[in-house]
């Protein structure tokens, strides 16, 4: 069964105002509802070993698409063309390092203790400021949505408001010389900003900063009000909202 979706930046907004904004569903055509009712029927007569009973769902049109899928997929294309040896990941959905595992052996790291997957999953569990590990040991490091967490306790991680920027660097130090760093994380046209202790909210020219050093390969940025990749000027400019910046670097 479907699960409830996540709460759209701007309605979390206008829900400090008092505000909510929902997209009604399409009415149910009426010869959807006599098929259903025929089939239902049908199969009530003819139950087939199953117990029936109703549970009616209409879910037609265009597969639905969210911002993570888009930044998997950049995530994705960039992985399929470099195809690298050794991969790190950092605080990546776990559906997506779990599709990875399928064709590669992905080191995870992670604040919060888990159990490998697979056996081509290693797990470490630690900080991503000082992971441990010895310098120069992956052709990549991929994060997808984690770095504007790191530091401000959500997942029981200490607080540090600069552990983004220690993030960071302990990425390109983990990185072999020409390997590639592909993030993505929360940015905006406007002020930046933090909601504590949710998130960071970035303007480009903090992470071209904070990517010093590195060289530009690729960067996208995906508008939720368009639900499409986008331009930079089409990225939102509005007060505590957020859409999505995703990079490909390259170490020297």
């Amino acid at each position: 069964m479907p699960t409830s979706a996540p709460v759209h930046p701007i309605n979390r907004l206008l829900s400090r105002l008092g505000i909510r904004v929902t997209r009604s569903q399409p009415p149910i055509p009426r010869e959807f509802m006599e098929g259903y009712r025929r089939a239902l029927d049908e199969l009530k007569r003819s139950p087939g070993g199953f117990d029936v009973h109703e549970e009616m769902w209409y879910e037609t049109g265009e597969h639905p698409a969210r911002y993570t899928d888009f930044e998997a997929a950049f995530a994705a294309s960039h992985i399929s063309r470099l195809d690298p040896a050794s991969i790190l990941d950092i605080g990546s959905y776990r559906l997506f390092i779990l599709g990875l595992l399928a064709n590669y052996r992905v080191t995870t790291l992670d604040v919060r203790r888990r159990e490998p997957a697979t056996p081509s999953e290693t797990v470490v569990t630690g900080d991503a400021k000082d992971s441990g590990l010895p310098d120069g040991s992956f052709d990549a490091v991929v994060s997808l949505c984690a770095l504007e967490h790191f530091g401000l306790g959500r997942y029981g991680d200490e607080f540090d408001p600069v552990a983004d920027r220690k993030a960071l660097a302990e990425m390109v130090r983990l990185l072999k010389p020409g390997g590639h760093l592909i993030f993505t994380t929360h940015i905006t046209r406007g002020r930046p900003a933090i909601g504590f202790n949710a998130h960071r909210i970035y303007s480009r020219e903090m992470l071209h900063e904070r990517c010093a050093g590195l060289a530009l390969v690729e960067e996208r940025y995906y508008s939720h009000a368009l639900n499409r990749y986008c331009s930079l000027e089409e990225v939102t400019d509005a007060p505590r909202v957020w859409d999505v910046y995703c990079g490909c670097w390259q170490k020297p």
